[in-house]
């Protein structure tokens, strides 16, 4: 299983939100690059990143903190946030991201996906962000009528790398992922599904950890590394333990 530290960008600032909400933001740093490297030497060899204005944009806000974070790190960087068109995703492969995660395009013009992976195999996540168990879109401003299973079905036979499950109503909150929403979520789908929202120490990375089985790849965390509550080399040692 995959530990992802995440490194949300706003105004090229490293920042947390508390249930997607921008106007609730908590500012870490103002150099993500130094925020890259510091995870690389925790023992990292993995970030999310995710453009925070790009995603209410629909378009890159924060190419130079990317830029740079790339250039610091010298894992793999997954990267979400506003990427809804072909030349989005071709530029940020271009520039050495690993996986580009596509949020509201999936919702709204799924053969964009499809194509996307078809074009990059293996390198398309499609994130699944949800409020009250329906898929939210646009910055997790709006909230569609598809469920978060269905969402996930779309895309079984379409070669996307992962599904990226959010529980919106948890992110930024330290209240514990929501691990039984995760697992159900990673038994309706043959794809892997990556956790992300809520979690607050050790205890969510064992417990998702032991459902590795049912198809848990991953999982993303951020406040809780940035407020010292979950140390990033513990976890990544749990995760990756036989």
């Amino acid at each position: 299983m995959i530990v992802f530290p995440a490194i949300d960008l706003k105004a090229g600032q490293v920042v947390r939100l508390a249930e997607g909400d921008m106007a609730r933001a908590t500012v870490y740093g103002d150099d993500p690059a130094a925020q890259a490297r510091l995870f690389a030497e925790q023992g990292s060899q993995y970030l999310h990143v995710v453009d925070l204005d790009g995603a209410f944009a629909g378009e890159a806000r924060n190419r130079a903190a990317v830029e740079s974070i790339l250039t610091a790190f010298p894992g793999h960087v997954q990267l979400g946030g506003g990427i809804r068109n072909a030349v989005s995703v071709d530029g940020w492969f271009d520039l050495g991201v690993s996986r580009v995660v596509i949020g509201t395009a999936a919702l709204n013009d799924p053969q964009f996906v499809r194509d996307m992976a078809g074009a990059y195999p293996g390198g398309i996540v499609v994130a699944v962000d949800a409020r009250d168990g329906m898929v939210a879109t646009h910055g997790w401003a709006e909230v569609s009528d598809v469920s978060i299973a269905d969402m996930a079905r779309r895309f079984e036979d379409a070669g996307v790398a992962a599904i990226l499950f959010t529980d919106v109503g948890r992110d930024g909150l330290l209240k514990g992922c929501n691990v039984e929403a995760t697992v159900d979520l990673a038994r309706s789908t043959r794809l892997p599904v990556i956790a992300s929202g809520g979690v607050k120490g050790l205890d969510d990375i064992r417990v998702l950890k032991i459902h590795e089985v049912d198809g848990i790849e991953g999982v993303i965390t951020g406040r809780a590394l940035y407020d010292g509550r979950l140390d990033l080399g513990a976890a990544i040692a749990i995760a990756e333990a036989a």
